[in-house]
């Protein structure tokens, strides 16, 4: 398969040559040893037990191979991270390391931080853009800068396109295989988290089948913020004995240390007057694809809106799953912008909006995701109330839609098919 250039390869092309090491996070299957590997002059895997053993029994042998070295799957072998720690210490050059985990270390296990030496870097699975579907004509850089720019663009990409680039999913491995078998590998992926990667990683998984039903009602609460209760309610319908507040507890801790479970944070300004905002997170598996085959929604019930999951989606499910694709597409495109996204909602559900992304001078972009080609005075009532609220802390205002065209709305706010949204 050919290499596919991804948002990251920009970031690394700036920093990795004045920075002696880089740590490229994110959950199996993103592209993160690719993406390493066109870097490297040596690499050591170390889910690999021939690699694992050799650098267990002498972490030395780091320093005895050819830079750039890509040490693969670092946490398991945890003193990795301090060796190169201290080999940074000690020279500081730039383009020396680059490391690579998809899982957080361990509950217990403890090393330092790196921070100073090590910097570390977040790989999502695809983006909207990264696909090479169609050329952005609308850059979120440029929104969050301010300017207000015009806004313009039209694309073929419609509904049913939409829908298939969600199931296609934005792992690279999986994305281009014929349809049965990216089901397939989709399924086993699935499997693989709950079979292998969490006892891999020092999780022992007593009861597989209650950690299946819970990410199934995970995935059915896909871009809500239900709360935990409710979701494990879901996983356990008419059953006494349900899984312990400790056990889902550690389910959920355990997903997303191996970046499965990717929730995105509610936004509490410091600097702005708004009030009585919740602090649930919204619901976000790694990819839209994962959450649509754990819930075991195809095609045509996508589609023709059948199957609405547990009753935990607030809208249609597909609605959910657009959702999804757009925050993974915001969050994979952010890089070393120095923004962050979230969601926003007051305590009384009287106010909401799907994305808020924040620039470090601490003005924001608000984003609607709508699951149609239109929009209404009634879509857009949510961006209007923030910005009588913050004023001029809004830097733009976007409704993300299925549409054909971008455009700016007579009152301000853009109006922008996913497909022509770039970073």
């Amino acid at each position: 398969m050919d290499y596919r250039r991804r948002a990251i390869d920009d970031d690394l092309d700036e920093l990795f040559p004045l920075l002696a090491a880089v740590a490229i996070e994110g959950a199996k299957g993103v592209g993160k040893t690719a993406t390493a590997k066109r870097r490297s002059s040596s690499v050591l895997t170390l889910n690999e037990p021939r690699d694992r053993e050799i650098v267990t029994a002498d972490p030395d042998r780091l320093m005895r191979v050819a830079r750039p070295l890509f040490i693969d799957e670092w946490q398991l072998v945890p003193d990795v991270w301090e060796r190169v720690r201290r080999a940074v210490d000690d020279d500081a050059t730039g383009g020396q390391f680059l490391l690579a985990g998809s899982a957080g270390l361990a509950p217990g296990v403890r090393i330092h931080s790196g921070a100073g030496r090590i910097v570390r870097m977040r790989m999502r699975p695809m983006s909207f853009e990264e696909r090479s579907v169609e050329t952005p004509t609308v850059s979120l850089t440029t929104l969050l800068a301010g300017a207000r720019p015009a806004i313009a663009g039209r694309t073929d990409v419609g509904l049913d396109h939409y829908v298939d680039e969600i199931l296609r999913s934005g792992l690279p491995g999986i994305r281009d295989l014929p349809e049965p078998v990216r089901r397939v590998q989709l399924d086993s992926y699935l499997d693989r988290i709950v079979d292998r990667e969490l006892p891999e990683n020092g999780v022992s998984v007593r009861r597989p089948a209650a950690l299946r039903a819970w990410l199934n009602a995970y995935a059915a609460a896909t871009a809500t913020d239900a709360a935990h209760s409710v979701i494990l309610d879901a996983a356990t319908p008419g059953e006494n004995e349900k899984p312990t507040r400790q056990t889902v507890v550690q389910y959920r801790e355990s997903l997303e240390r191996l970046f499965v479970l990717d929730p995105l944070e509610a936004w509490l300004p410091t600097l702005a007057p708004l009030k009585r905002l919740t602090k649930a997170p919204k619901h976000h598996l790694l990819d839209p694809a994962l959450a649509a085959r754990t819930v075991g929604i195809g095609r045509g019930g996508l589609l023709e809106g059948r199957g609405e999951p547990s009753g935990l989606s607030t809208g249609t499910w597909l609605g959910a799953l657009f959702e999804s694709l757009v925050v993974l597409s915001v969050r994979a495109g952010l890089g070393l912008s120095g923004a962050r996204a979230y969601h926003l909602r007051t305590a009384n559900t009287e106010h909401e909006i799907d994305l808020i992304v924040e620039g470090e001078d601490r003005r924001v972009v608000a984003i609607e995701v709508k699951l149609s080609a239109t929009v209404s005075d009634r879509d857009v009532r949510h961006l209007t109330w923030l910005q009588g609220q913050i004023g001029d802390r809004v830097a733009d205002r976007v409704v993300v839609t299925t549409g054909r065209d971008a455009y700016r709305r007579p009152d301000g706010i853009a109006v922008v098919p996913l497909a022509l949204l770039g970073r």
